[in-house]
């Protein structure tokens, strides 16, 4: 669902006319609240209006994709890092570097240079499993420790995962499990999972919500949102699969021909601060590692340093074709099965 938020520029901002200031049309590819709060935010801050149309990633990328003759956006904030690789690829962003870059994780710069320059590390995060302890427990069913444990027939109908044609969440799931099994032996597992899919969502984070409402008892999901809902007050716990998993850096590019171009600089420079990324932890929606050294991670966040991760090959996953043609693969193979 793509969600549209105009703030308007609050009374008590400085004297200086908002309009003065720029506007700023910003695709957000994180929970609509954290998109409220960073826009709010730094509106608060410089007299810029900003303009919030939030998305998942796979939709984000495909509407810029669309719009590249015509830019509608500016600044592209959060979403899996992989399809703003491809943008990268593709020509749609344009290269920046800020002078807060000294202030990031390794893994942040390794974005910013394995994109030229386009795109930079704001958050990263592990995929895992979500579930529903209560429903579990009257299914007599055991929370999944594996990948191997997903595909048990007493987990049919009981997990959900969302789409790779919309979700870069799915997408890291795919390329996470060919980078553990290799390309065919990760198709015939996902083949072998689909009878226990009860659902393919739109966005990433439909699996984990999902399973806090009670409406399927597992998910595919980073983990972080799964301790989001879990704060929230949901009978939500999570697992990392013990062969290993995948990761994403959540990033950040500006727009190829973006309009207000000094504006989509300031947010990007802002974006990357201390005070900007603990915001997202404030609200109890941003679980994630974040960029910035100095940034603290909050308490009862999922913990990247004794999480099993692989070595996720960020340039060649993120590159267009290789998403292109794994998402096609997955069409044809998994998303044509019957249900």
């Amino acid at each position: 669902m793509v969600r549209l938020i105009s703030l308007a520029v609050l009374a008590c901002l400085a004297s200086v006319p908002a309009r003065a200031q720029g506007v700023l049309n910003l695709y957000c590819s994180v929970q609509i609240e954290w998109c409220q709060a960073a826009a709010t935010n730094f509106q608060r801050e410089t007299g810029i209006r900003v303009n919030v149309t939030q998305r998942g990633s796979g939709e984000t990328l495909a509407a810029i994709r669309a719009e590249a003759q015509n830019p509608r956006g500016d600044l592209w904030f959060g979403g899996t890092g992989d399809p703003h690789l491809a943008a990268a690829e593709e020509n749609l962003t344009q290269a920046y570097e800020s002078p807060h870059a000294g202030q990031l994780q390794p893994w942040a710069l390794a974005q910013h240079r394995q994109s030229g320059g386009r795109a930079i590390g704001v958050y990263a995060g592990a995929v895992g499993f979500g579930f529903n302890s209560e429903l579990l427990q009257r299914r007599g069913l055991a929370p999944p420790r594996s990948w191997a444990d997903l595909v048990d027939p007493r987990y049919r109908g009981e997990i959900q995962v969302a789409n790779p044609n919309s979700s870069g969440t799915a997408y890291v799931i795919i390329a996470t499990l060919v980078q553990l099994m290799g390309e065919d032996r990760a198709f015939a597992y996902l083949r072998e999972l689909h009878p226990n899919i009860n659902a393919y969502a739109r966005s990433g984070t439909g699996p984990i919500k999902a399973v806090a409402r009670g409406e399927t008892a597992i998910s595919l999901s980073f983990v972080h949102d799964a301790v989001t809902e879990k704060n929230a007050g949901f009978p939500v716990g999570w697992t990392t699969p013990t062969e290993g998993t995948g990761f994403e850096i959540g990033s950040m590019s500006i727009l190829r021909g973006a309009r207000n171009l000094a504006q989509a600089r300031r947010f990007y420079d802002w974006a990357l601060t201390v005070e900007a990324q603990r915001l997202g932890f404030d609200i109890g929606k941003q679980l994630q590692t974040p960029s910035n050294r100095a940034a603290p991670l909050t308490e009862g966040a999922p913990d990247l340093t004794v999480i099993r991760l692989i070595d996720y090959d960020f340039a060649r996953y993120g590159r267009s074709a290789e998403r292109r043609r794994l998402i096609e693969r997955w069409d044809r193979e998994i998303g044509a099965l019957p249900r």
